[in-house]
């Protein structure tokens, strides 16, 4: 580090910079071996070969070789070190590093999935350094194999939408902007896009490109830490000692005050502040469990609290004072609300046993990845590759639910750090922690680390339910539950919801299942005998517009707009008109709630002169819609009605220089 970067871009050299000579553990060691590049020690040289077995590459001086044997280490252990494929943070870096070691195994010629299959090799090659990694290698494959997977259909749907964009260009460049996007969105990468512009004789703007990109780097830099003026924020040099863990109730003296981010003396009624006390009960935000809320109270003023957070080692109390004046020096009694911290404690001890019961029903992968702690519901992200099933929800429920009858006690420690990861317990990967940490101990079933507050004994949570699980992003999932007297709610909702159900169907609880079952065999039914009537009607539309076939030498031409069809009927009806006329091009279309509804058809015989999708693409446009679909079949839809009349009519224009006669 050389510099201290100001919000405006100015960069202030540092008293000391930093030196780094560059000498890592590679370099070391390609010395050692008496070889020229760090490519050609002994542990690349065999994740060299086992890529070039995987992809098929006979060159192993092609260089895309050096970067997947580089990408597959990087990859693998921050996999096995808890971090997942995501759109932000270091999941995003990983993800590009997945993706851009694709892209060379797709240059070497590599058909099918193979980064996953580089894990054992490189299990192997590392030895003990990979020990960690070997325990959860089917993981961190599943992991990989999902990626790339999912990455070959980015590609496909980058491929298409290309194919889109240049079916529409105009000229033999294709812009900057619209190439960055397919690279931005799609993960589609330039020489790609270059690679299919060069086929159809067209070029890319890559100066354009160039500039898109440094528009989005600096737009990264603004929305994200690099960007923030640290040198401005609110600073806090005092520190508060915290009584938290054992007092709801405790004196303290301001320390400090802020207005508008400014430090000031005093405050009067109604004005919006952060007041710093040197002691405090107040829980700052912090491991997920929300600030705590309550009063300060002193002689001539009462500041009610709406939110607590931590400013270095100082505690900022965010709220309003009510009423009368506080001022720096004065004394204030701190109370917090407790019946709302309560609530909050018991959330907090059920997210240790959640996390605990997630190890022993999906594996000893799951991680933590985030959470939030409030008063009305807990919020748990942990690492899993795939949704949980109904069984595994309901058994991970009722594994906490069981510790919490078995009425654990609740202890905590203060030890030093490397003492507590002696014990067993479970930290965060990334977190930072102090030298001096609290141990979290519920009976023996869960130990971790944690500041939070809890409850005294696991029985004081009453009842866990979970309310929700979902996907957050690839490879993460994400649990909502409720505890004690939400969870109770939650039941007697679930609970109302059945009865007023019951009712709807005229049963009761216990008929309710074969209620429904009867009423969604009979809607089955119904709908199949609407399918057989839509059919029908379709049928005899379909003879009826046989009448309207026009000839453009010699080829049978069908144009035709229909009032009151449904439009999921068109398909239906092209398909049995293309079967009537044997030998056709079919235009059909419909207006519904004022949007176009487009087809076309074109029969086998004739696709070599004209595609439906073709066809479609250009009525398409006339009606402010989009299209597509096979040579044979496409569909389009549009929003500006009162073109249709007038792009139905151009159709035999546009075919008249197709059907030439000969």
């Amino acid at each position: 580090m050389q510099f201290n970067r100001q919000s405006d871009g100015t960069m202030l050299p540092l008293p000391k910079p930093s030196v780094d000579t560059g000498m890592g553990l590679e370099r070391i060691a390609a010395v050692l071996q008496h070889v020229n590049s760090n490519y050609d020690i002994d542990l690349f040289r065999t994740l060299i070969a086992a890529v070039a077995n995987v992809t098929g590459a006979r060159d192993l001086a092609n260089k895309s070789l050096r970067v997947i044997a580089d990408h597959i280490r990087s990859c693998a252990f921050l996999i096995a070190d808890g971090v997942v494929p995501s759109n932000e943070g270091r999941g995003y870096v990983l993800r590009r590093i997945i993706r851009r070691a694709v892209r060379h195994g797709n240059m070497l010629g590599a058909k099918e999935a193979f980064f996953f299959k580089l894990v054992a090799p490189l299990i192997e090659v590392m030895g003990t350094a990979a020990a960690g990694m070997k325990s959860q290698q089917s993981r961190v494959e599943q992991v990989l194999q999902t990626e790339e997977e999912q990455f070959a259909r980015t590609l496909e749907r980058g491929l298409a939408l290309l194919d889109d964009e240049l079916g529409k260009l105009k000229g033999d460049t294709l812009d900057g902007e619209t190439a960055f996007r397919l690279y931005d969105t799609y993960g589609f990468p330039l020489d790609l896009t270059a690679d299919v512009c060069r086929e159809r004789q067209l070029k890319v703007d890559e100066p354009g490109f160039e500039r898109a990109m440094d528009a989005q780097r600096r737009r990264a830099r603004e929305s994200s830490g690099f960007g923030a003026d640290y040198n401005s924020m609110l600073r806090v040099d005092n520190t508060t000692r915290f009584f938290g863990y054992d007092e709801a109730q405790h004196e303290g003296t301001v320390v400090a005050l802020f207005r508008n981010g400014e430090p000031v003396e005093s405050i009067q009624g109604g004005d919006d502040a952060v007041v710093v006390l040197d002691e405090t009960p107040f829980y700052g935000e912090s491991g997920g469990q929300v600030g705590d809320q309550g009063e300060l109270a002193s002689d001539l003023g009462l500041f009610t609290v709406s939110d607590t957070q931590k400013y270095g080692q100082a505690y900022g109390h965010l709220g309003r004072l009510a009423r009368g004046e506080l001022r720096v020096g004065d004394r204030v009694a701190a109370s917090v609300d407790q019946a709302r911290r309560s609530r909050i404690r018991l959330n907090h001890s059920a997210t240790h046993l959640l996390h605990a019961a997630l190890r022993q029903v999906l594996g000893e992968h799951v991680a933590q990845k985030g959470s939030l702690v409030n008063d009305h519901y807990l919020r748990f992200d942990f690492s899993h590759g795939e949704a949980m099933k109904p069984q595994q929800i309901r058994a991970v429920e009722d594994i906490v639910n069981q510790q919490i009858r078995r009425n654990l006690p609740i202890e905590t420690k203060v030890m030093d750090l490397e003492a507590a990861r002696g014990t067993g317990a479970m930290a965060l990967f990334g977190e930072k922690y102090d030298a001096k940490v609290r141990v979290l101990r519920m009976g023996d079933f869960s130990t971790e680390l944690c500041g939070g507050i809890h409850a005294s004994r696991t029985g004081d949570i009453g009842l866990f339910r979970i309310v929700s699980e979902s996907g957050t992003a690839a490879g993460i999932r994400r649990i909502e539950a409720v505890t004690g007297e939400g969870a109770l709610a939650s039941l007697h909702q679930q609970s109302d919801l059945v009865h007023d159900i019951a009712q709807l169907v005229k049963g009761d609880n216990q008929s309710l299942a074969d209620k429904v079952k009867a009423l969604m065999d009979r809607a089955r039914q119904l709908e199949k005998e609407l399918q057989q009537l839509k059919n029908q009607q379709a049928a005899q539309e379909s003879s009826a517009l046989t009448a309207n076939v026009k000839e453009i030498n010699g080829v049978k031409i069908l144009v035709s707009r229909l009032d009151n069809i449904d439009p999921k009927m068109l398909r239906t009806m092209v398909d049995d008109l293309k079967n009537q006329l044997g030998s056709a091009v079919i235009v059909l279309a419909t207006v519904a709630d004022n949007k176009v509804s487009l087809i076309a058809g074109v029969t086998k015989n004739l696709t070599s002169q004209v595609k439906a999708g073709d066809l479609i693409s250009q009525l398409a446009q006339q009606v402010g819609g989009k299209g597509g679909g096979r040579p044979d079949m496409a569909q389009a839809g549009g929003n500006d009605t009162k073109a249709l009349p007038a792009a139905l009519s151009g159709v035999e224009a546009l075919l008249v220089n197709t059907f030439r006669a000969e």
